[in-house]
């Protein structure tokens, strides 16, 4: 409060509050940064993200794990995410120049390896499934652990463990210059060092005691949001009161309906009469409402004297459609996609709409797409294949001298459909004659690789050649022979 303030203050108070107030209203160079009545209540602490998401992060983590189990709008923007991202699976492709066969070796070891019982330490789930719980867990927690394993005696020795984000030991002590944040190891430039995981007896965590495995034994995927960010954050932090906004009301509107479909009656006593003055009366018994609930076609009595009232909110029948449509078009921008992705509801779109709806979406899932191939698969890849260099499955003598050429590989994400395919086929044709697209890329954008097409196209023409040569030359003999009887 500056002077003149205070000295008015020591007359009317009141008169020099109004004149703070409107001052600091006037101080501030932003709308945004103005303390005025309207942004009283607005008033969040300057600091960075890490220390906020400590004290909210397990119950964001645990609230979005209860939306997973029981919210069907949850569980559709879920469904969508594992259906775009990993779908049938990614495919690997060995492009080690000049060494076909060496290549076509690795892609037969690296399907085996794919199978469950050999690339998952508990045995249960393929490589295929295992995607597609990391897309679930990514979505719902945030963030998901892959442990590198080796086991002695095995076919395949390398193998991976799973483990949630929730196992973190936030309890763990630092040991030396580095800190520690919520299991999370981490030196001075804030890198990854070393993960502390919870330890357990008989599925109970052992207080104080942790197992600490190195960063470079540990994939951590997780959507990082700010620089200071360590640890993950739901992908459904914004989405979570949405949510459960479009629930409670489906559920007020459910009950709501319940209520008028049931036909019931209700008997009325009328009030008992008997002589006055000091004759006692016989008290009847009452009945108790304590849990009463309507149903169809129920015949009920009331105590006498008491009435049936109903309370019956107008208006949520008849607006229910319109302010679901609305959250869930709330939820599924706040994510990324559209409406229609997380709804499957195409009542309302054309094909320009719903092509322009899809190729927004696309540009969501592919983000995803490369996190997944870049942070997890690639690493993985990497991985299996000095595992099989190492146990002698490839014969490869400079393997270590020019590991980079024998790494060379690419990955095929799941293919895209569309609206109306003889569209996209006559732009595809067009965009290939006049050289702005590749074959590469459309076969790309279908989940194929372009050299496997150019090779079963060519054994199909070369047979259909062979069938028609084999017709004509059928047909001249019969011609000749008919001749010849002439």
């Amino acid at each position: 409060m500056q002077w003149l303030e205070r000295t008015i203050a020591a007359i009317s108070p009141r008169w020099a509050y109004k004149r703070q107030a409107w001052r600091s209203g006037m101080d501030a160079l932003y709308d945004g940064a103005s303390r005025d009545r309207l942004n009283v209540n607005w008033n969040p602490t300057s600091t960075y993200d890490e220390n906020r998401m400590r004290a909210t992060r397990e119950l964001m983590r645990a609230r979005a794990r209860d939306l997973e189990r029981n919210s069907d709008i949850a569980q559709a923007v879920i469904t969508a995410f594992e259906r775009n991202v990993v779908g049938s699976g990614m495919v690997l492709q060995v492009r080690i120049p000049g060494e076909d066969e060496l290549s076509e070796e690795i892609e037969a070891l690296w399907k085996e390896f794919c199978k469950a019982e050999h690339c998952d330490i508990t045995g249960t789930q393929s490589l295929e499934e295992i995607e597609e719980m990391l897309v679930r867990r990514y979505v719902v927690d945030g963030g998901i652990l892959i442990v590198k394993v080796n086991v002695p005696d095995s076919d395949f020795p390398f193998k991976i463990q799973i483990r949630e984000v929730d196992e973190l030991d936030p309890l763990a002590t630092p040991s030396g210059n580095n800190r520690i944040i919520d299991g999370v190891e981490i030196d001075q430039y804030n890198r990854p060092v070393a993960y502390h995981f919870k330890k357990y007896h008989n599925n109970i965590a052992i207080p104080g005691e942790s197992v600490k495995i190195d960063a470079k034994n540990v994939i951590f995927w997780r959507r990082k949001t700010s620089p200071r960010q360590v640890r993950e954050v739901s992908m459904l932090a914004t989405a979570m009161m949405r949510i459960k906004d479009a629930n409670q009301f489906i559920q007020a509107v459910s009950v709501k309906e319940r209520v008028l479909a049931c036909l019931s009656v209700f008997i009325k006593k009328a009030m008992p009469s008997g002589p006055t003055g000091r004759v006692v009366n016989q008290q009847q018994k009452e009945y108790s409402y304590d849990g009463v609930t309507l149903s169809p076609g129920m015949i009920g009595e009331l105590n006498p004297g008491d009435e049936v009232q109903t309370v019956i909110p107008s208006g949520q029948a008849s607006d229910t459609k319109e302010f679901i449509t609305t959250l869930i078009r709330l939820i599924a921008s706040g994510l990324g996609l559209s409406y229609e992705t997380v709804s499957r509801d195409l009542s309302t779109v054309n094909y320009s709409s719903a092509r322009q709806g899809m190729l927004e979406d696309r540009k969501t899932f592919k983000k995803m797409q490369k996190s997944l191939i870049r942070n997890v698969l690639t690493p993985i890849y990497l991985e299996f294949l000095d595992s099989l260099f190492l146990t002698g499955k490839i014969k490869v003598r400079d393997y270590l001298e020019n590991r980079s050429k024998y790494t060379a590989h690419v990955w095929i994400p799941p293919g895209y459909t569309w609206i109306d395919p003889l569209k996209e086929v006559n732009a595809n044709k067009v965009a290939l004659e006049s050289n702005q697209d590749t074959l590469a890329r459309i076969c790309a954008e279908r989940g194929e690789d372009w050299r496997e097409v150019i090779e079963q196209r060519a054994i199909e023409l070369q047979m259909i050649q062979q069938m028609m040569g084999g017709e004509s030359s059928g047909k001249n003999q019969a011609s000749v022979g008919v001749d010849e009887e002439e």
